[in-house]
């Protein structure tokens, strides 16, 4: 990637975004893995994709421990990309995915993030979240990262 003049000035940005979105899935499910184990990464330097998918508790489990009122998963979705605030509690931290969401309005960058039966769009550019409803229930987080 760093050899592609195209994706050259967005490389730190895009292992940035791709870090902090791995890093939560191990944050978030150490030691509670419903499943399986672990992340899925993966890259296709050609369709300028990048991929990570985890079979964790997902987003809305994970923050419904410090805020029991929400009530689904595109709730949850929002929470975690608009409020300071952890699944990690009683940890003062929270800022990750509200980075993410900077990095993406300000470069050449897309997310489509996926956890239980929400769907969440960002478009580079924009700092609006779309967020729907979807018929697949998804196990955990997935992320599609593209540039």
């Amino acid at each position: 990637m760093i050899e592609n003049p195209s994706a050259k000035y967005l490389f730190s940005l895009l292992v940035s975004v791709a870090g902090e979105i791995g890093n939560n899935s191990y944050d978030h499910n150490l030691g509670q893995w419903p499943d399986v184990p672990g992340i899925f990464f993966g890259y296709d330097l050609n369709k300028k994709q990048v991929v990570l998918a985890d079979r964790g508790l997902g987003v809305l489990a994970t923050l419904k421990r410090v805020k029991p009122e929400l009530m689904d998963h595109k709730q949850a979705l929002k929470t975690a990309f608009t409020e300071l605030i952890s699944g990690r509690a009683p940890e003062e931290r929270g800022n990750g995915l509200k980075y993410v969401r900077e990095v993406i309005a300000n470069n050449q960058i897309n997310l489509l993030f996926q956890s239980g039966d929400a769907e969440l769009k960002i478009i580079s550019g924009s700092r609006e979240l779309e967020i729907i409803n979807i018929v697949d229930n998804f196990h955990g987080c997935f992320a599609l990262i593209s540039y």
